[in-house]
C-alpha cells in the first residue's frame, strides 16, 4: 500500500502527469455561478433586512416567529442585537440585528458589508436578486442536463461500488487531512457534489420560485410541495445558509489540498496527477 495514501478505497495513486480534468462549459459555468450565488446571497440578506422573521405555514404570524433577527434593550437599558429561535435568545450585539456601519450602531438584521446593493435598499435588492436568479437557474438546469446525458460527467458525481462502501474510510482519510491527486473525484467528493447539484441547488431555486405569486398560480402545487410560502421561505433562508456552509468548506479544502493545482484545474482545465507530487510548489513546473 502506498505510505502516503492509508485509505482502501481512495483512488489509487497514480504516475505524476498532467491532465485535461474540466471542459470548458464546466469552467465558464463554475465562476459564473460563483458570481450569482454571492449576488443572490448578499441581495438575499437585504431582502431579508425588510422583515427580519421566518415563519411556518403560509402566512406571517408576526407575534410568534420561528426566527427572528432584531433589536431590543438589555437589563441595563443599553441595545443590543438579538437573534430568537422559538424560544430561545441569542445575544448577537455587533453582528446581527445590531452592527456598526460607518461608525454608528445601526439596526438591522445583517450588517450592510454583507448586503447587496447598499445599507438599505430593498427595491434594488430585489432586482439584483432576480437578475442573478435568472442566469443561475438556466445556466444549473443545462449543467444537470450536461451532467446527466455526458458519461464523463456521471463518472464525476456517481460514486462507484466500491467507492460507496469505501465512504468511511474516505471520511477517516480526509479528517486526517490526506489527499490524492487523481483524476476521478473519491467518493465523498462524488457524493457531494451530487447532493449539491441534484438536491441543495434544485430546491434552492424551487423554494425561491414558490414565494413568487406568479409561479404560484401557474404551478400552484408548489405551495403544497413546501408547506405554504413562509415555509418556502423560511426553506429558502435555510438552503442558502448550508449552500454557504459548503463553499466556506470546499474553500478550506480547496486550499489545503493544493490551491494551485485546483484552481488551475478550474481556470485552465489542467491538473496535476500523483499522490506524491506536492500539491503547489512542483505544480508550478508541471
Amino acid at each position: 500500500m502506498n505510505k502516503h495514501n492509508d485509505n482502501p478505497y481512495a483512488n489509487p495513486p497514480e504516475r505524476a502527469r498532467v491532465i485535461k480534468r474540466h471542459g470548458l462549459f464546466t469552467r465558464v459555468w463554475h465562476w459564473v455561478n460563483l458570481v450569482c450565488l454571492v449576488i443572490l446571497l448578499m441581495s438575499g440578506l437585504q431582502i431579508f433586512n425588510a422583515h427580519p422573521a421566518l415563519y411556518w405555514g403560509n402566512d406571517s404570524s408576526f407575534d410568534d416567529p420561528a426566527l427572528q433577527i432584531t433589536a431590543m434593550r438589555g437589563d441595563d437599558g443599553a441595545p443590543m442585537g438579538v437573534v430568537r429561535i422559538g424560544g430561545y435568545r441569542i445575544n448577537t450585539t455587533g453582528v446581527l440585528g445590531l452592527s456598526r456601519n460607518d461608525g454608528e450602531l445601526d439596526t438591522r438584521a445583517f450588517p450592510a458589508w454583507a448586503t447587496l446593493p447598499g445599507p438599505q435598499w430593498l427595491a434594488m435588492g430585489r432586482y439584483w436578486h432576480f437578475a442573478a436568479a435568472w442566469v443561475f437557474a438556466p445556466l444549473l438546469l443545462a449543467y444537470l442536463v450536461y451532467t446527466l446525458i455526458s458519461p464523463a460527467r456521471r463518472r464525476l458525481v456517481w460514486p462507484t461500488a466500491a467507492q460507496w462502501r469505501g465512504l468511511p474510510a474516505t471520511i477517516a482519510h480526509h479528517a486526517r487531512l490526506k489527499f490524492d491527486h487523481s483524476a476521478d473525484y473519491n467518493g465523498l467528493q462524488k457524493l457531494t457534489y451530487l447532493l449539491v447539484l441534484f438536491g441543495l441547488l434544485p430546491l434552492m431555486v424551487l423554494t425561491g420560485l414558490t414565494m413568487s405569486p406568479t409561479m404560484n398560480a401557474a404551478w400552484p402545487w408548489l405551495l403544497d410541495v413546501f408547506g405554504g410560502r413562509q415555509s418556502a421561505r423560511t426553506l429558502h433562508f435555510i438552503f442558502a445558509f448550508l449552500l454557504v456552509a459548503f463553499f466556506v468548506i470546499h474553500l478550506g479544502l480547496v486550499l489545503i489540498s493544493g490551491v494551485f493545482n485546483n484552481l488551475r484545474s478550474m481556470i485552465t482545465g489542467r491538473y496535476r496527477l500523483g499522490d506524491d507530487a506536492p500539491a503547489d510548489k512542483d505544480n508550478r513546473h508541471a
